[in-house]
């Protein structure tokens, strides 16, 4: 135990800034190595992303590591889980957080089992015990129907976060910190993969991972027709428009759209489900939303368990009075 100390915090990035689950990290092991009383680090790994490390400073971390070498410009899991293992055996951290997202679900698992330690995937809440000093891990359980908290008594504590489950910090741009560079020290031998064409996904407006306010039509809907609807609300909520699975396979709407399990995973300020019935698998994509509105003609769905707000009724006369209503007050 002596030999780990500080979090240290995987860092992604979009472009050439660093990724919004980044910031949230940082701002969460700020705190988590505060109450440690120990440092927070954070890792830049990637290819010309040296500007990127005194944002890393000014949001929360006092070491930045620096891994820039030109075979980790795009991310593959042999070249980075190879100097991942490297640097986090080097540097030895007590906690190691990584975010949910593409990347942090395959990099997390497979750095758990190299450094012979365990790891809790999507976790809502994390917190030092105050008297182990463990680390407490929060994640949904049993599809997202319960929640509960996980410790792990050997080195490093390695957790990967839900998008949005975390606040990030004001960003600083006065705080000094540390940038230290580490050798990748790559054999491109090794690296058994490459990227052949990258295919940007084409979204119109506000991607779902950001937006804010999401309305969300479950089979209830019954066709593209009812979703036209819904994209109508969710413009004049200045959000984005989602679905649970049956709608994306029956091809209502394009499959970027489904939330849950095997979709999506979202946060937003306010979630309106519109005809979805609370299935487990749907609610584990968005059980982290702030406030769920649900709108469902059968009283007992199980939905209305799950939402602070109901509306038992037909969505085809719910919702249009209900956008109308909202222009109404908006143009007031």
């Amino acid at each position: 135990m002596a030999d780990y100390k500080d979090v240290l915090v995987y860092c992604e990035r979009t472009e050439d800034k660093l990724a919004a689950i980044a910031t949230e990290l940082l701002g969460c092991g700020r705190k988590l190595a505060d109450d440690l009383g120990q440092k927070l680090s954070a890792v830049l790994a990637g290819s010309k992303v040296s500007s990127l490390a005194q944002e890393a400073i000014a949001f929360g971390a006092d070491i930045v590591y620096l891994i820039d070498d030109p075979l980790l410009k795009d991310y593959q899991t042999d070249s980075y889980l190879q100097v991942m293992e490297r640097l986090i055996k080097e540097v030895t951290p007590q906690i190691l957080l990584l975010g949910q997202t593409n990347i942090g679900r395959d990099l997390t698992p497979r750095l758990a089992f190299k450094l012979g330690t365990a790891c809790s995937m999507d976790c809502l809440e994390l917190e030092i015990d105050p008297d182990s000093k463990l680390l407490l891990q929060t994640k949904p359980v049993y599809g997202g129907n319960a929640q509960a908290i996980f410790t792990c008594d050997s080195y490093p504590q390695i957790a990967s976060v839900r998008m949005k489950a975390m606040t990030p910090l004001e960003r600083d741009n006065s705080r000094k910190g540390e940038v230290i560079t580490f050798d990748a020290g790559l054999d491109p031998q090794t690296i058994r993969t490459k990227v052949l064409e990258k295919v940007a996904e084409e979204i119109e407006g506000i991607k779902l991972e950001d937006a804010e306010v999401i309305v969300a039509g479950g089979r209830g809907i019954g066709g593209t027709e009812g979703f036209k609807e819904l994209e109508e609300l969710a413009k004049v909520l200045k959000g984005a428009t989602g679905a649970s699975r049956p709608p994306c396979d029956n091809d209502w709407v394009p499959s970027t759209w489904q939330i849950g399990l095997t979709g999506k995973i979202v946060a937003p300020e306010l979630y309106i489900a519109v005809a979805i019935s609370g299935s487990s698998q749907h609610m584990s994509g968005c059980s982290g939303s702030k406030n769920i509105v649900a709108i469902n003609k059968d009283p007992d769905a199980n939905i209305f368990k799950i939402a602070r707000f109901g509306a038992v009724g037909d969505w085809k006369k719910l919702v249009p009075a209900f956008t109308n209503k909202i222009k109404e007050l908006l143009a007031g």
